[in-house]
């Protein structure tokens, strides 16, 4: 591709033109993989007449032909277990296969085979994506991706194409559905962790090991990909700081419901004078901020930009058929991009900006404590944090006692601690050193408070 549009003689549509059918190649065949497919079937006509020529699915690649059989709108003839065929010989490659590894070598061999991608893989960007946003770049091709952070939630092109005039200074974001919807269940029917999760499992909205989105990792890929975005400055996995929400008990939600706040797992991102910060972790919001009414397994992601100000993108941020739109969405903008004889917009990494020490990062943080009720016991903590420098906003042991302590008497009672603004490495040290005393039991609860 040149980059230069096709000059249309007068009168005649580029339909006629060029009638040749742009090929299509989908890799993986699963839950998004087939509804994608189905899309791209049944509305084969309207899809041609918005791009501006034929449209069609040349090649269905998955592990297991017969899993496809279930899905009438496939066409059983073009369905391959070779991978690397389809991913070779298309026009544009959808790659829907998750993971890592396997996934970039057939990304790469179908850019370097002169073809368009279009991805949903989280992993692979957040690992792989500014080696493969330059390999695009200089084979001519595309490489769109909005399905891998929030679903069908158009924020990625918006991102990407209509905020590249501005500065964008950080971004705020509930970007996993399971953990939303754990977490309000808990909220809204007291539930525990456990229980919640088995019933999220039993629905479909958790996969069987979950452990990629209860631990933030799921919401870790997109928080990278999110800063690179954003900041036009490479950031991966590795450089993301993952905290998952399997310590959020039932207590916790009890005692933010008490203060009038929610628990939600944040993906948060920043460029501040210290550099670039890209962190995951399940912190306390107010009832009345923005993010607080995102129930379900919504998502919605806050942005702030020095001209634009606050936006905000809400909707869902899973399932096969909403995640499918915005596939298809990449396949329809690519498709006329091809028709059109250009590429859109590359990804401009310009920058190669520090990463933010997490000392650099201040936050206001509830630590709730399990202690013996004993005379001295609040004077001997308040002792501890200002011996660290950690300022007390205020404390709260009006709250439900907890189980009984082997070889205490009476009942376990639980403390709460809210701090003014401090970095984690101090608070840290100085919840360590209140765990040392010997009317301390059990592990604290920590959590960040935002405003």
């Amino acid at each position: 591709m040149d980059g230069k549009p096709v000059i249309q003689q007068k009168g005649i549509s580029v339909a006629d033109q060029n009638a040749t059918p742009i090929r299509v190649g989908l890799l993986g065949a699963g839950t998004v993989g087939s509804q994608t497919a189905r899309l791209i079937v049944e509305q084969k006509d309207e899809l041609a007449a918005r791009i501006g020529r034929p449209i069609e699915l040349t090649g269905v690649a998955c592990l297991d032909p017969k899993e496809t059989e279930k899905f009438p709108w496939i066409d059983q003839s073009i369905v391959t277990t070779d991978t690397m065929h389809v991913a070779t010989s298309s026009d544009i490659v959808i790659e829907l296969i998750g993971g890592t590894t396997v996934a970039r070598t057939f990304v790469l061999a179908a850019i370097e085979s002169g073809a368009s991608v279009v991805t949903a893989n989280k992993a692979l960007l957040a690992k792989y994506g500014p080696e493969i946003y330059a390999a695009a770049e200089a084979k001519g091709v595309d490489i769109y991706f909005e399905a891998a952070v929030g679903g069908a939630i158009p924020f990625l092109r918006p991102l990407r194409e209509s905020l590249v005039g501005d500065k964008v200074t950080s971004m705020l974001g509930i970007v996993n559905g399971t953990t939303n919807y754990i977490l309000d269940e808990m909220t809204v029917k007291g539930l525990q962790f456990d229980d919640v999760l088995k019933d999220a499992q039993a629905k479909g909205y958790a996969e069987a090991d979950p452990t990629g989105d209860i631990e933030g990792y799921d919401a870790a890929n997109k928080a990278a990909i999110m800063a690179t975005l954003g900041f036009h400055t490479p950031v991966t996995i590795d450089d993301v700081s993952v905290e998952g929400i399997t310590k959020i008990t039932a207590d916790d939600i009890a005692a933010a419901t008490a203060e009038h706040k929610v628990i939600k797992l944040l993906a948060v991102v920043e460029n501040g004078e210290a550099g670039v910060s890209a962190r995951v972790y399940p912190a306390l919001l107010p009832e009345s901020h923005p993010l607080a009414s995102v129930h379900g397994s919504f998502n919605a992601i806050f942005v702030k930009a020095e001209a634009a100000d606050d936006l905000m993108f809400y909707g869902r941020g899973a399932g096969g058929a909403p995640t499918a739109s915005a596939v298809v969405g990449d396949v329809v903008t690519v498709a006329r991009h091809i028709a059109a004889g250009c590429t859109g917009p590359s990804i401009p990494l310009y920058k190669d900006l520090p990463k933010a020490p997490i000392t650099a990062s201040k936050a206001a943080f509830a630590v709730r404590f399990l202690i013996h009720d004993k005379p001295g016991v609040l004077a001997a903590i308040a002792a501890e944090f200002a011996k660290n420098g950690v300022s007390i906003n205020g404390v709260n042991q009006d709250l439900k006692p907890t189980l009984t302590d082997p070889g205490y008497d009476g009942e376990i009672q639980q403390l709460r601690v809210v701090t003014h603004l401090t970095d984690e490495a101090t608070l840290r040290e100085t919840v360590k050193a209140v765990q040392a005393l010997d009317f301390v039991t059990g592990e604290p609860s920590i959590l960040r408070v935002l405003d």
